[in-house]
């Protein structure tokens, strides 16, 4: 269900929503349902996209002598996930690489663990069907941007391609990507908007959800800032101050559960995850476009990604984008970009980051029926086949 507040959007008066009058429960219900309906063709579309990449993926992977379950629902950083909703987190650092689960966030895990206590089946399917509901809200977030911004027909058309992503698959896996979605699409929303307590308040569980949740917490927190520069409000400084706490509160946490300041940097740094301003994607990049005769397809897709990442937020910053989405998308990529970890998970990093996605969805609704058509359906097709490749071909983790 959307926010709802009253404080001044950043943008431009003509785009203000009018203020809101009622906080009542039934006059809150009313807005969510008229919300919903409007919303209702873009979530059509997201699913559709969803169970014909699943039904592609159940089609190869029965010709492959393939089970899909545990690849979805138990495999790769969903093991890792149901490991600390099982047994906690570690005590210790330790010294071997790629082995402490303090590298993962909390938020998804607890929550996996809570709703197992009083639903049916194993954590494992508890945790893929938290994963699938989530990217709903996600989806119907992203719309509400889009729409917000350029309308229905742009909105709907932004959810697509979000749906169509090569990586698209992974909004229905055990993994965290659905339910931060779901945060940073209602938290920009929200700012968009004004309603600070909410941006801010979606930013700090953002932040307990994964690393990246920092990039979220500077949008709201800029822009809060920037606003106060316009008038003061009580509202908008407290959101502003939420939205790092849950990012913060996990980082000091494990400083304190390891007994060091930079507890949770020196796990990143035995995961491989460290700053290094770019220079291993460089080289990565470099290896994979100049020297392999014959790379790996899913490195060729994410190398494709991050390079049209790149461009995309050029464009978003060309179009103009109101200044949370810049922050953002440019925050979030530069962690992606600037990180010496592993290569082949970047595209999946960037799944949050829809913003990017504007100008594609902008010039599709502009476009004529015949290319509409050829856009649509191509976008449909590479999606369910790189998400396919991705769980059924590539050995390792998305």
């Amino acid at each position: 269900m959307p926010p709802t507040a009253t404080e001044a959007p950043l943008l431009p008066p003509a785009r203000r929503s009018r203020p809101t009058t009622s906080l009542t429960f039934d006059g809150i219900r009313s807005r969510a349902a008229r919300s919903l309906r409007q919303a209702a063709p873009a979530l059509l579309a997201y699913t559709a996209v969803r169970v014909f990449a699943l039904l592609v993926l159940g089609v190869w992977a029965h010709k492959e002598g393939h089970g899909i379950w545990p690849t979805l629902a138990a495999d790769w950083d969903s093991k890792w996930y149901l490991g600390i909703a099982d047994h906690g987190y570690a005590r210790e650092l330790g010294t071997e690489y790629d082995a402490n689960n303090l590298a993962f966030f909390p938020l998804y895990p607890y929550l996996v663990k809570g709703f197992a206590v009083v639903t049916p089946g194993s954590r494992a399917s508890v945790g893929l069907v938290l994963a699938v509901v989530c990217s709903f809200p996600a989806a119907w977030g992203v719309f509400a941007v889009g729409n917000r911004l350029y309308g229905r027909r742009v909105g709907t058309l932004l959810t697509f391609l979000w749906a169509c992503l090569p990586v698209g698959l992974v909004e229905w896996m055990g993994y965290t990507e659905s339910l931060f979605t779901a945060f940073a699409a209602w938290s920009l929303y929200a700012v968009l908007t004004g309603r600070w307590l909410w941006a801010g308040s979606l930013a700090a569980l953002s932040g307990l959800t994964r690393p990246t949740g920092i990039a979220l917490a500077a949008a709201v927190s800029l822009c809060g800032l920037l606003a106060l520069r316009r008038h003061f409000s009580w509202r908008v400084l407290t959101g502003a101050l939420i939205a790092p706490l849950g990012w913060l509160a996990y980082v000091g946490w494990v400083g304190l559960r390891l007994g060091r300041w930079d507890g949770y940097f020196a796990v990143q740094k035995l995961w491989h995850n460290e700053l290094d301003g770019g220079v291993e994607t460089l080289r990565r990049m470099r290896e994979f476009l100049a020297y392999d005769s014959t790379p790996e397809l899913f490195l060729v897709i994410v190398t494709a990604t991050l390079l049209a990442s790149v461009v995309l937020f050029a464009l978003s910053v060309w179009d103009r984008q109101p200044l949370p989405l810049l922050i953002f998308t440019g925050v979030l990529l530069a962690i992606v970009l600037g990180s010496g970890g592993v290569y082949f998970s970047r595209a999946r990093f960037l799944l949050p980051a829809f913003p990017l996605l504007l100008p594609l969805a902008l010039v599709m609704a502009r476009a004529s029926r015949r290319f509409l058509v050829l856009g649509v359906t191509g976008a449909v097709l590479c999606g369910a086949y790189c998400g396919a490749y991705m769980v059924l071909v590539w050995p390792s983790a998305p």
